[in-house]
């Protein structure tokens, strides 16, 4: 019995940026999950607006300041957030270790504004199902904020602490493009929490 020949590997890549990456698909693919969840989210509070005539029913129109504040403080934050992207792909450690510090601060910041923003919605969760929804879609994005804001850091430490293997920067952008995600997704929850209550 003759032996099968073997497959010589060892001249690919072992890591690999975007599409070609395992971790881009596994990225991606959680984003269309919780998007998904997101939009479930939202669908809630616009069916529960059709169930209703007084909107909000029985309670006040939640403070826009800190709303306003996290959304700003979120738009800036993709500036840092693409550079930080091109230099993971360019792997620029310095420039990398920067960028993570930046978004991580970034992270931290809109955590805090956050604090606010609970108390913002006026009323607490258990009033009805209008608070309920509300709070839940605050409380869903704080999830993810929080989740990405310690990868964030985690990140960051390995960065400075060495000694940083290549793919260590595959890790880095695709974290990027999650806080893009995390970015994006709060604009339709600033509208509904927000906007909705006072254009509905």
């Amino acid at each position: 019995m003759s032996e099968r020949p073997t497959l010589d590997v060892s001249h690919l890549p072992r890591f690999a940026f975007g599409t070609r990456s395992i971790l881009w698909w596994g990225t991606m693919g959680l984003v269309v999950i919780e998007s998904t969840m997101f939009a479930i989210l939202i669908a809630t509070y616009f069916y529960l607006r059709t169930r209703t005539n007084e909107w909000p029913p029985g309670v006040l129109d939640p403070y826009m300041t800190w709303g306003i504040v996290n959304t700003v403080i979120f738009v800036v934050s993709e500036a840092p957030n693409i550079w930080l992207k091109k230099m993971a792909h360019k792997m620029d450690l310095q420039k990398v270790r920067i960028g993570l510090v930046v978004i991580t601060l970034f992270g931290l910041a809109t955590l805090g504004v956050r604090v606010f923003e609970f108390p913002a919605l006026r009323a607490s969760w258990s009033v009805n199902a209008y608070t309920s929804a509300t709070w839940v879609l605050l409380g869903f994005h704080t999830m993810h904020l929080l989740t990405d804001w310690f990868d964030t850091a985690v990140l960051t430490a390995l960065m400075f602490k060495g000694p940083v293997e290549r793919k260590r920067f595959v890790d880095v952008a695709e974290n990027a493009d999650y806080w893009t995600f995390v970015v994006i997704a709060w604009l339709p929850i600033f509208a509904v929490i927000y906007l909705a209550p006072r254009f509905l």
